[in-house]
């Protein structure tokens, strides 16, 4: 379900193909993401999954993976 909500955030926010999008994608080299989209795009999954991302753990974001894993820490902290 995580990475369904992160694929539908990222396609509403860079207008890109779902089949674009592996767990090995990068957000800068491969979607051509810039921070503004960064953000939208989290705004957008704590949203959907009425949780909470630190700052600080976004800045270390590279690939999809990278951001699925922190959803799901996440939601194991917000007990979801």
């Amino acid at each position: 379900m995580e990475f369904e909500v992160l694929v539908d955030a990222i396609v509403s926010v860079l207008s890109v193909y779902p089949k674009e999008i592996s767990e090995e994608t990068t957000f800068v080299g491969d979607l051509g993401a810039d921070s503004l989209d960064a953000y939208q795009i989290v705004l957008a999954v704590e949203e959907e999954l009425g949780i909470n991302l630190d700052p600080e753990d976004i800045k270390e974001i590279t690939t999809v993976g990278d951001a699925l894993e922190l959803i799901k820490k996440a939601e194991e902290t917000n007990g979801n």
